[in-house]
């Protein structure tokens, strides 16, 4: 039963190959309910970028609707998930020498090196998504709050993911057609990534990747903080677009095979080993080679995350990443990519699995994202006081970000 004093929020992922939609009741600002939940394909969406709005809408409203009605209630803002390649991110730092005469950090100080590190010009047209702190340096030292603390020069730096803000608004302007207001936007990855990690293990370090129909999301974190994200937009249908070729079949019976017998690794050894296409005895069907469709497969599945190595570049390093490789997302699914994952990076990796709170319909890597986008902002949201609510300005008042803690 959802309470009069609840929040009724709802956290959407306008996706490639589907929209999800999950409604919270949310209590005394922390405690979270699923109440409802919508998922419908995607239209008018490729690689995270709406390409034709009005299909865009018709899906996303009728997630929102069904949603709604298993709800019971009205939504009244929405946490939008956002992801694609035309996403961008950079490092900016800054220090500051501490004032007082006793070398003691004031907030002054910190306010201060926070402003600057922060103060970093966007390219024209850009609109910041996420302003991801590391945490503080003082004379050298790594200190989670210098406040107090003895010390001459307090340093800090921010992980900065911005996009064009005409795609950017896309994505608003959808949801805003079905007259909700989008209070928050939460980077796909840091959801995927807070529901599919504990605490101690992004102490430890831990990459999380995000295979999904359009784009694949990454973030890794060392010593419990975000340290690079990113998001590439290459994922599960670049899999069935080279086993639609390779095979010679169409995209839809390509997409069937890859479910059905794609592999993230070569396991069939045997040329002569045959599937049916279809199965069914119908006219035109045909067997084809196990030994094919595992190649096509693995070798995709192996660029793929190379390509996300390359773009970790030095930020990434074995040595701190204790916890790991956690995957997720639908191409996730696929047998075998756990040890693809562990050729490519020299690391354990698993599949994620949603905490045990979730609900059992729920923990389908189709809602990490927005079960994480919950999650994140819950744990976040304290930190900072929502901005008043406005009927215009929407997209500046949006760029206030959570600071990863």
């Amino acid at each position: 039963m959802i309470s009069n004093s609840s929040r009724i929020v709802a956290a959407v992922e306008i996706g490639t190959g589907k929209i999800a939609v999950l409604v919270g009741a949310i209590t005394r600002g922390r405690s979270l309910n699923i109440v409802g939940v919508g998922v419908a394909p995607s239209r008018g969406v490729m690689k995270g970028e709406v390409i034709d709005y009005k299909a865009a809408c018709e899906a996303t409203h009728h997630a929102l609707e069904m949603a709604e009605k298993r709800a019971g209630a009205r939504i009244e803002e929405v946490w939008l998930a956002q992801t694609g390649g035309h996403l961008d991110g950079f490092y900016n730092e800054a220090s500051v020498n501490v004032k007082s005469a006793d070398n003691t950090v004031t907030a002054l100080d910190i306010a201060s090196v926070c402003a600057l590190a922060k103060e970093k010009e966007l390219p024209p047209g850009r609109s910041r998504i996420h302003e991801i702190r590391r945490p503080f340096r003082l004379d050298g030292r790594a200190v989670p709050d210098p406040e107090h603390l003895s010390g001459r020069r307090l340093e800090v730096g921010y992980w900065i993911v911005h996009g064009p803000e005409s795609k950017v608004s896309d994505n608003i302007h959808v949801v805003g057609g079905y007259h909700l207001e989008v209070r928050e936007l939460v980077l796909a990855s840091l959801g995927s990534g807070a529901l599919l990690t504990t605490a101690d293990e992004r102490a430890q370090g831990a990459l999380v990747i995000d295979i999904g129909k359009g784009v694949t999301d990454y973030v890794l974190y060392r010593d419990g903080h975000v340290l690079v994200t990113g998001t590439l937009p290459v994922a599960g249908d670049h899999l069935t677009n080279d086993l639609s070729i390779g095979l010679r079949v169409t995209p839809a019976q390509a997409e069937m095979i890859k479910l059905r017998h794609g592999r993230g690794v070569v396991v069939t050894r045997d040329k002569a080993d045959k599937v049916w296409l279809n199965g069914d005895a119908s006219f035109g069907d045909r067997q084809l080679p196990k030994l094919a469709i595992e190649t096509i497969a693995a070798a995709r599945v192996g660029e793929l995350l190379e390509v996300v190595r390359q773009k970790l570049g030095p930020a990434f390093s074995p040595e701190h990443c204790g916890a790991g490789v956690v995957l997720t997302g639908g191409t996730a699914k696929l047998p075998g990519i756990e040890e693809a994952a562990t050729r490519v990076f020299g690391l354990p990796a698993r599949r994620g699995e949603a905490p045990s709170w979730v609900k059992d319909e729920l923990k389908d890597p189709m809602f990490s994202t927005v079960l994480g986008v919950f999650q994140f902002g819950l744990r976040t949201a304290h930190e900072h006081a929502l901005p008043p609510r406005r009927k215009t300005g929407l997209l500046s008042n949006l760029t206030r970000i959570f600071a990863s803690t």
